[in-house]
């Protein structure tokens, strides 16, 4: 078998655009929602610019990880484009990427965070299937690279 998605997304000189293809996908998606997500996202922004690039950039490899299987199951048969096999799932691959933060979520030692994540874990999820489609292009897109 080839290299992995970390292999090939996750590092340098790779790596950096994945990042910022992420973070400009992440800008996309808050552009479309309601006024209460745009204006959190622009107090974290206010608050420390560099900060939902470095959290990708923590997160990248794990979410990556959990990318691996659904990249394996699609390679293994090539049913069509890769971008449509993920959107297919979109479901079971939101919850593989959350799973991400859900343990993140569970490790963290600052309790209002905890409870900040626990309530918006289901609109979390809402948003990231509304995502899958543009991430599994852009994995695509790199990919071809």
């Amino acid at each position: 078998m080839g290299q992995s998605l970390v292999e090939r997304l996750g590092k340098e000189p790779v790596r950096v655009h994945v990042v910022d293809d992420c973070v400009e996908l992440i800008e996309h998606q808050v552009k479309a929602k309601g006024f209460m997500i745009k204006s959190a996202y622009a107090t974290i922004k206010a608050l420390k610019k560099r900060f939902v690039p470095e959290v990708v950039d923590t997160l990248l490899d794990d979410w990556l990880g959990k990318m691996q299987p659904h990249y394996d199951k699609w390679e293994a048969t090539k049913p069509g484009a890769f971008s449509d096999y993920i959107i297919a799932r979109s479901d079971d691959v939101a919850e593989d990427l959350l799973a991400v933060t859900d343990e993140r979520a569970a490790r963290s030692s600052h309790g209002t965070a905890k409870k900040m994540y626990q309530r918006m874990r289901d609109t979390a999820k809402k948003n990231v299937v509304e995502a899958i489609p543009d991430l599994a292009r852009l994995i695509e897109r790199r990919l071809a690279k």
